[in-house]
């Protein structure tokens, strides 16, 4: 190789100091004794001295004699690309470093920092006291510091000495190792919790020995609580109210969004944001008892009774537009004291005059304008859950100049959000429509033509989510496991109140549980609505487009144990609601209960509950067993032990209570019911039987569920602690003579009731209709086999000669499906 330039001053002249050389253009000697030429000045010649090792003694008496000093990968860096030899004032042994600015934070012996700063100098770095934006790199020992606070900043590496150590061991690998320092540099950088010792306060155990993990995993340490030594406690403030002791000003005490915030950057956080305080907001106030139990007045308790179960349900009950407007004496007719109403806004209160009347008169509000104003608050509630995702998720994972750079590939972030924007552009549009539809609403507006408008905005949205979720979830689930920042970036934003606790993948699947949801209400929505008017075909077109996409979801999520289970229940309560069979549908919880009221039905009466993830059947045990039912072909079953009551809709529950226990009242709760046929809130008190359920648990899903139902994220807010006895609910006495002579009593008074009514179907007309579909000869037989003929459950027992030959089936769906009496989709 030969050089092309020199400098201008002097020629060139390479002494190589123990060290062999091959054809080299350039004048040059090789010795063994440097003194030789170390000592002397020669104006004709520049002597550079090629040395590969920077610890001898021939290195220590060049470097004494200001002799310009060099290591092989220079002279073979600057032959290759036929440049001039590097000048540097300082001995260079290679070009490693060159073009990098390190600054140095942390270090407490000087001489092993001094050792790392001639090493940076031999690799043609230069070091800079200051932290400023001319540094490439922070060398740290610990995360504490003004310059390691500044370096996260601005997003500059921060290693750990080893990466120098690390560089010079590889100075002769390479000829440029520069190239390959951004490759190997991350194993060097510093941990987020180097030098921090934590202990954590709060936590599940499962969610503690994750937490104790990701730390070792991250550079630190932890030691339990109490323990000196600890730096930094982790307090999970949703769960602790008060700290057990008093901290040490050393001790940071921190919420675990500092834990998770730090392991998403890859860098320690600055704790003065996530500093634990004590919340100074006074605790949640126990309802006021508004009903005394010696209280002569019947009339009184009901009253108070409503207020109070109005007063639980304020916050669900606020309508954001006027009511319909009937004729304007019932406009006027509005109270401030009439809490059971929720069309009581601030703009019909102003525009309501005094009633002469100390009795509230309450607007009579249409079932139609009310399922209408439902679907509207759940559309309300569901575009801002899909604002979440977006706002919370998508939009920072896609933002461009993270710290430590993107969290996610761009392949990732399509796979797991697909269409959530399309899907969020189509329904806040339908909100739009719906919110201008209420307030100025008339019977004759039409819900139905919403839908339709947007039908075909809505297939092509949700089919591609619907297709590929479980993809999205699956690679939700591997990403949070292969990448510790994904990890802590869904730790942070979940445990916001925007996301009310629930998970990405719990999120993510509201746009599959929605399109039901909206059928279900439009179905409703044409049960109230009159034959006559034009929306009932409009609304039924808007179900079937909306089944085109149901279909999807339906082909998707169907399950076969959980539909097992569904029929299983469908068969063990008799008068079942045939259309509680839907493929959307599963069953979440089966719970043993005793009624505590008079609704749904009887006090003492043993109900069960099961609680699907949409709606709630709850049925009775039956009083008496009736004859096994047979179908034609001989099979026989074992008689229904439940009684059907009520489907109920889980977006009909606007409260639940946990019921404190007390000595007359113990492990209780009641549901605060509003019916859209009702003008007033309904109260369902039960008390669990047996030990099997835990209360709390149990609270807890069904306000999961209901917050599913309805679209909101708020699903702890759903639930409240109450005094028993301001809802005039015990336990007393359940089990008593008395108690239970008393129910016995009622039950007589209802067959007696129903044994004389005149709704009730003569035994001759049952006879009249069964003779009609019979042969002459039939007829003749029957006939003389009438007085054995007793009553109409014997009747009952001989079957149709047309139901001879089906098979039994048919027979047992036909038996199944003739009890439906409510129309729930």
């Amino acid at each position: 190789c030969s050089f092309s330039s020199f400098p201008s001053c002097a020629t060139l002249f390479l002494c190589f100091v123990n060290l062999p050389i091959q054809d080299i253009n350039t004048p040059c000697i090789m010795t063994d004794n440097v003194q030789e030429f170390g000592d002397g000045d020669n104006t004709d010649f520049e002597t550079v001295f090629v040395l590969t090792d920077f610890d001898s003694s021939d290195y220590n008496y060049l470097y004494k004699h200001d002799n310009r000093i060099v290591g092989p990968p220079v002279v073979l860096h600057c032959a290759a690309k036929e440049e001039p030899l590097q000048f540097s004032c300082r001995p260079l042994y290679s070009t490693t470093m060159l073009n990098l600015s390190l600054c140095f934070t942390g270090f407490r012996n000087k001489d092993e920092m001094k050792n790392l700063v001639n090493l940076v100098h031999h690799m043609g770095g230069t070091i800079r006291k200051d932290f400023s934006t001319k540094v490439t790199h922070l060398i740290a020992y610990s995360t504490h510091g003004e310059k390691y606070r500044l370096a996260v900043c601005m997003g500059t590496p921060i290693l750990t000495p080893s990466w120098i150590h690390r560089s010079w061991e590889r100075r002769d690998d390479v000829v440029d190792l520069c190239l390959s320092l951004c490759e190997f540099r991350t194993e060097f950088k510093v941990p987020p919790f180097q030098d921090c010792v934590l202990c954590f306060l709060g936590f599940s155990d499962e969610e503690k020995a994750n937490m104790e993990e990701r730390t070792l995993k991250h550079g630190g340490t932890y030691l339990e609580v109490k323990d000196e030594r600890c730096t930094h406690m982790v307090v999970e403030e949703n769960s602790v109210k008060e700290l057990p002791f008093s901290p040490s000003k050393k001790l940071f005490v921190v919420k675990q969004e500092w834990f998770w915030g730090s392991i998403q950057m890859d860098a320690r956080a600055g704790e003065s944001m996530y500093l634990y305080e004590k919340s100074d907001s006074p605790a949640m106030k126990k309802t006021v008892s508004l009903l005394s139990l010696t209280t002569p007045n019947s009339n009184r308790k009901r009253r108070r009774l409503r207020d109070t179960l109005a007063q639980l349900t304020k916050e669900t009950e606020i309508s954001p537009f006027p009511p319909p407007r009937k004729r304007p004496s019932a406009e006027h007719s509005l109270s401030m004291g009439s809490l059971l109403d929720i069309s009581n806004t601030p703009e019909t209160c102003k525009s309501s005059k005094p009633s002469k009347s100390s009795t509230p008169v309450l607007s009579k509000q249409s079932a139609r304008w009310q399922v209408s104003k439902e679907l509207y608050q759940t559309e309300r509630n569901y575009v801002d859950i899909l604002s979440t995702i977006l706002q919370l998720f998508k939009l920072p994972l896609e933002k461009e100049g993270q710290v430590g750079g993107p969290i996610l590939a761009q392949e990732e972030l399509k796979t797991i959000f697909c269409s959530i924007p399309e899907i969020y552009e189509v329904h806040t549009r339908i909100k739009s429509d719906l919110e201008e539809l209420l307030t100025d609403w008339s019977e004759d507006k039409s819900v139905g033509d919403i839908i339709l408008k947007y039908s075909k905005e809505l297939v092509k949205a949700y089919p591609p989510f619907v297709n590929f979720f479980e993809m999205s979830k699956e690679t939700i689930v591997r990403c949070e496991k292969q990448k510790p920042r994904f990890h802590a970036f869904l730790k942070i934003n979940e445990a916001k109140p925007e996301c009310g606790r629930q998970t990405l993948v719990e999120l993510l699947i509201r746009p599959v549980q929605r399109l039901p949801s909206v059928a279900l209400l439009l179905n409703d929505i044409k049960k109230h609505t009159p034959d006559d008017n034009p929306d009932k075909i409009t609304l039924e077109k808007a179900i079937e487009s909306l089944k085109e996409v149901m279909t999807h979801i339906n082909e998707d999520k169907r399950k076969t144990e959980g539909q097992k289970q569904i029929f299983d229940v469908v068969y063990e309560v008799d008068g079942c609601p045939a259309n509680l069979l839907s493929s959307h549908r599963s069953l979440v919880y089966r719970v043993e209960t005793i009624a505590l009221g008079d609704q749904p039905c009887d006090r003492g009466e043993h109900v069960t509950l099961f609680l699907f993830n949409d709606c709630l059947e709850i049925a009775r045990k039956r009083h008496k067993v009736i004859n096994t039912f047979k179908s034609p072909l001989g099979q026989t079953r074992p008689p229904p032990p439940l009684k059907h009551i009520a489907l109920m809709p889980l977006s009909q529950i606007r409260r639940v209570l946990d019921l404190q226990d007390t000595e007359e009242c113990v492990n209780a709760f009641a549901l605060v019911v509003r019916p859209p046929t009702e003008q007033e809130n309904l109260l369902f008190s039960f008390q669990l039987a047996g030990d099997e359920m835990v209360k709390s648990a149990l609270l807890r899903t069904l306000c999961r569920h209901v917050a599913n139902t309805i679209c909101r994220a708020d699903a702890e807010d759903l639930i409240q602690c109450t005094d028993p006895n301001s809802l005039q609910v015990n336990t007393k006495d359940m089990d008593s003579t008395l108690s239970k002579a008393s129910r016995a009593i009622k039950k007589t008074s209802k067959k007696v009731t129903r044994a004389f009514s005149f709704t009730k179907t003569p035994k001759r007309v049952i006879q009249r209709a069964f003779m009609a579909n019979s042969t002459p000869d039939e007829k003749n037989q029957r006939l003389s086999c009438e007085n054995r003929i007793g009553s109409s459950s014997t009747l009952a027992a001989h079957h149709s000669p047309s139901m001879v030959n089906l098979p039994s089936m048919f027979e047992r769906k036909y038996h199944t499906f003739s009890r439906s009496t409510t129309h729930l989709f």
